[in-house]
């Protein structure tokens, strides 16, 4: 029998209570996000043990139901690489999934192979061959075809058992406290993120070179955009782009003429901004100097010690054969800038905050190693180099320490 497909709200309803019942919910969805600020929720597939089902939210139907379900506790959502899954919701109702597993995460800590798309998930879990995900379907046209309401629920049916499988293997491997410490650290990183988002301008480009003034018009250039793309819902590119924003607080014109002096800006739709860019830097121009932002680092030199290079280096290498032998990927445990944020702290040059591998699970497994490694407690030597983790760790004699 061929997935459904609910289009009514009394369905929906009646779906929502029988999920919840359910205890346990496959959830995916399918969104464009190309012309928009905000991706367009185009459709949702659910998977429960009893039934795989598809919803059309483009009908105009009241969603609140379900991302009450996400946001409870009692009961679990499993995704996979559910970062749109995760600000669907909280962009609907202001809360956080309350338990949710992302299997994508969970194989992670249980393989070496991170990220991994679904169908290699469900190949190598499942042993089962599946299509890929489809990239080129306009899941806003209407109608959708039988093949792609089919299509888009095949990404919720083997979530379950995947997700019981995995269950089972972190239990074997006492690793389930790593992946709900991980599933939950990825929903919190991502509502932090918006609700921060204010202070991401200083991920914008080549803000090395600007002063504290300059800093202070891009921080408010960047916040404005951010509200005219918000409000009318248009990819803030649209509006005005990173590179452009940065040079327009550089330049801080103070007409129009100025601020369409450069050609790029000729565009019609960055042309209708003229009056409120200058509008938004003349404000900013007036910013006391204590509110400004602080002069940052140049983009254009590596301010790196040179002894943070070769540790960093020295420490992936360990890291590498470390992950190895507990069979499990590096790229989950550690990234380049969390190596090097461990030899500032081991070095003293960290702020108060404490690196991800000098705490937790990662402390365990390898940072407590790597620590000893920095300290000349432990050395490394080449065991066997046809082995998957070739390096051995052995301690040193007091005395081989001085």
């Amino acid at each position: 029998m061929p997935p459904q497909l609910l289009t009514s709200q009394s369905e929906f309803d009646e779906l929502c209570l029988r999920m919840r019942a359910c205890g346990e919910v496959a959830f995916d969805t399918e969104f464009v996000s190309e012309h928009t600020f905000r991706p367009q929720l185009c459709l949702l597939q659910f998977g429960t043990k009893e039934e795989m089902v598809a919803v059309d939210p483009l009908e105009g139907l009241d969603l609140t139901p379900w991302w009450e379900i996400m946001a409870d506790e009692e009961t679990r959502i499993i995704v996979h690489g559910g970062r749109e899954e995760i600000l669907f919701c909280w962009n609907g109702i202001g809360k956080a999934p309350g338990n949710l597993v992302d299997v994508q995460i969970v194989q992670g800590l249980l393989s070496r192979g991170f990220p991994l798309s679904h169908s290699a998930i469900v190949q190598k879990v499942m042993r089962k061959r599946i299509h890929g995900k489809e990239t080129r379907t306009d899941w806003a046209k209407r109608p959708l075809t039988a093949k792609q309401i089919e299509y888009a629920v095949e990404d919720v049916r083997y979530l379950i058992d995947i997700a019981a499988k995995q269950r089972r293997r972190l239990k074997s491997t006492k690793r389930t406290e790593w992946a709900d410490q991980e599933c939950q650290e990825f929903v919190d990183s991502l509502v932090d993120a918006q609700r921060t988002r204010a202070d991401a301008w200083v991920k914008l480009p080549k803000l090395g070179r600007l002063s504290q003034l300059e800093l202070g018009i891009a921080r408010d250039l960047f916040r404005w955009r951010e509200g005219v793309a918000d409000k009318t819902n248009r990819p803030f590119r649209t509006i005005l782009r990173d590179d452009l924003l940065v040079d327009l607080a550089h330049r801080h014109p103070k007409t129009e003429a100025e601020v369409l002096s450069s050609r790029d800006m000729q565009r019609g739709n960055y042309k209708r901004h003229a009056a409120e860019i200058i509008r938004v830097i003349q404000e900013a121009s007036q910013t006391p100097e204590h509110e400004l932002p602080e002069k940052l680092k140049s983009d254009s030199v590596d301010h790196s010690k040179q002894e943070e290079h070769v540790l960093g280096k020295l420490l992936a290498i360990a890291l590498a054969n470390c992950c190895a032998e507990a069979d499990l990927s590096p790229a989950i445990v550690a990234s380049a800038n969390d190596l090097r944020d461990f030899v500032r702290w081991y070095l003293g040059d960290q702020g108060p905050e404490v690196p991800k591998l000098a705490h937790g699970w990662r402390y365990n497994l390898c940072g407590e190693m790597l620590e000893n490694l920095l300290d000349g407690k432990i050395s490394l030597r080449v065991s066997d180099p046809n082995s998957d983790h070739p390096l051995v760790f052995e301690s040193l004699p007091d005395d081989s320490k001085q």
